[in-house]
């Protein structure tokens, strides 16, 4: 009784630094979030040449500043209800983390194409680079990434988090058990 006593208490512990582990990752992403925000939002440069550039102008880096948008949201909103309790669910935040991890590679997968594209052009479609004659502009957008990767780092981390707060509940399976219904391979 003693040992099982002591798991509970060891396993109960576990649970507490990693749900204060998961706050905590809750709460590094948002500045992360809002910075790649604010610096992409705020991402224009003019040249005299070939007149103005906005992230506006590009759907790669738009897709980019609505998914920060939505994992600074989702960010405060998560840590809200960790905090008071709304949502004591660890399928939540399971489902719900990996989700926002999701898109935040899909939207640095988009603007690292950009970037690219940016930076060494496309000769078969007859696209010279641009970042020559944009260069404090594309040097933002490499900032945006970055703080864009690192917050997608916080949310990995929490997705691995999650993944052990709620699997950690079950029990392993047994390997005697579909040996002794008959169902292992070969019979």
């Amino acid at each position: 009784m003693g040992d099982q006593a002591e798991s509970t208490l060891i396993s109960s512990n576990d649970h507490q630094v990693f749900r204060l582990l998961g706050l905590s990752l809750r709460l590094a992403a948002i500045p992360l979030c809002a910075a790649s925000l604010w610096v992409m939002a705020t991402n224009k440069q003019a040249n005299e040449s070939y007149g103005k550039v906005e992230f506006s102008d590009l759907p790669g880096l738009r897709y980019m500043v609505c998914i920060s948008a939505i994992s600074l949201g989702y960010s405060v909103v998560s840590i809200l209800f960790a905090c008071l309790g709304c949502v004591n669910n660890d399928w939540f935040f399971f489902v719900s983390d990996q989700v926002v991890a999701y898109l935040m590679v899909t939207s640095g997968s988009a603007v690292a194409e950009v970037l690219y594209l940016a930076h060494e052009g496309d000769r078969k479609a007859s696209w010279s680079e641009a970042c020559s004659y944009y260069g404090r502009f594309c040097d933002r957008t490499k900032v945006s990434l970055a703080l864009h990767l690192a917050a997608l780092l916080c949310f990995i981390a929490l997705f691995l988090v999650s993944s052990y707060t709620l699997f950690s509940k079950f029990e392993a399976p047994s390997s005697d058990a579909s040996s002794s219904k008959g169902g292992g391979v070969g019979e």
